[in-house]
């Protein structure tokens, strides 16, 4: 069997509500009706609702569709078990819940002919079901972090990016989250991705952003979300990337 020239990881954990409203099937239909070969990877954390139930009862009928079982270890670990078991030519890493809808794949893929190693989607500031509050908060975020990080890239936190396979085999090993792999309660939401494209970049990666679609529909209730909590824990991690870098870590 040929490796697919795409390979899509989806890391799930708790995604019940998401998964009963059809998003693996919105995935099938637009990945079906491509001209390229896939693979859709959907790697759960170790996830305490139904959600391995209802991936596997649903699995015969999506085509080129797989699930990893991987016990809890947070986000970064669900997707590079997800890396690890691909063999696409190019890695989308998309959320269950399709606020970026994988149609958006369009627009980042034309930029891997210009010679990209790395595309990412961008939000803007206008978007769909985003309270004011949030709104407020990314900019601060974004503030915060070209202070000391990625200058050049608008929106890092965006769910929906991809790469070339070499070049996420090569950073993702190297994130803090991988390097300390250790016990992960429940679900939050990191800043993992900063460091991610910062390494990439470290690297001389060519990284490209492309404005993509974004609404949030997220229903799942399977996963505690205190925004300040997040807020200030993804601060936190900024200011590690910095201090890792500063002391030679990344070297």
């Amino acid at each position: 069997m040929n490796d697919p020239f795409l390979s899509v990881i989806v890391p799930c954990y708790n995604e019940s509500e998401n998964l009963h409203r059809g998003v693996l099937e919105e995935m099938l239909a637009y990945l079906y009706a491509q001209p390229f070969t896939y693979e859709v990877i959907i790697s759960d954390d170790g996830s305490t609702d139904d959600s391995r139930e209802i991936i596997q009862q649903r699995l015969p009928n999506l085509s080129g569709f797989r699930l990893l079982e991987n016990p809890h270890g947070g986000k970064p670990a669900a997707v590079w078990n997800g890396i690890q078991a691909a063999r696409g030519e190019i890695v989308l890493f998309t959320d269950m819940d399709q606020s970026t809808p994988i149609d958006q794949l369009d627009r980042l893929l034309p930029l891997f002919e210009q010679g990209y190693d790395v595309v990412i989607g961008s939000r803007g500031m206008e978007r769909e079901n985003f309270p004011l509050y949030r709104r407020i908060g990314s900019a601060l975020f974004r503030s915060f972090r070209r202070l000391f990080l990625l200058r050049g890239i608008s929106d890092t936190q965006c769910g929906f990016k991809a790469m070339r396979a070499p070049v996420a085999r090569h950073v993702f090993p190297r994130l803090d989250a991988i390097r300390r792999s250790g016990e992960v309660v429940g679900w939050k939401v990191t800043a993992f991705d900063v460091e991610l494209l910062y390494l990439a970049e470290k690297a001389g990666y060519r990284i490209g952003e492309v404005q993509v679609s974004w609404a949030d529909r997220d229903v799942a209730k399977g996963k505690s979300k205190s925004y300040l909590h997040e807020s200030l824990e993804m601060a936190e991690q900024i200011l590690r990337v910095k201090w890792n870098d500063l002391r030679g870590a990344y070297n």
